[in-house]
């Protein structure tokens, strides 16, 4: 029970880092970045994508200038509404931070906080998915097809390069 229990954590924590992640990048798209970019912008690249890969991925979508003021809109509103939240899930997440700093784990604090804090994460992401879906909302049915078809191209590029770095380990050992 104590390994489900580790892994929903880490799950969830992993899903809030993306849903995090997702309202800041449609809201940089919304800052002027328009333009034909060649459709594999994001590719070649086997590390971290992070915040190049979406914007690389929103600014093919060629928003108008009103869908980017509604994005930046929608983004703004996400975070003001979120704000609470973040404050007390980093204030709650310190003494964590702190212990790690000392350069040895302690599992007992660390469980602790993480399941003290899985409601607020959990609120997060629940506030995180709705701006998400608000911002959908703005997207055209062309938009949001052009959207899933470079979201499978990202992910097939991923896989290419887990495969590729999976390959590299395997030649290390």
């Amino acid at each position: 029970m104590k390994k489900i229990n580790k892994l929903y954590v880490i799950a969830l924590s992993a899903c809030m880092a993306i849903a995090l992640a997702i309202p800041t990048i449609m809201a940089q798209s919304a800052n002027g970045q328009s333009g034909s970019q060649k459709s594999s912008e994001f590719s070649g690249h086997c590390g971290r994508h992070g915040r190049g890969m979406y914007s690389a991925i929103f600014r093919q979508l060629n928003l108008t200038d009103e869908q980017k003021a509604q994005m930046k809109q929608i983004h703004q509103s996400s975070y003001e509404r979120t704000r609470s939240l973040r404050q007390e899930l980093r204030a709650k997440m310190q003494p964590l931070w702190q212990a790690n700093q000392s350069g040895t784990f302690n599992e007992a604090l660390a469980k602790q906080t993480l399941t003290e804090t899985a409601g607020l994460r959990a609120k997060l992401m629940g506030e995180h998915f709705k701006a998400r879906q608000e911002m959908m909302a703005v997207l055209t049915p062309e938009q949001k097809t052009k959207l899933a078809q470079l979201r499978e191209q990202f992910k097939a590029q991923r896989a290419e390069c887990e495969a590729k770095r999976a390959q590299q380990q395997s030649q290390v050992q």
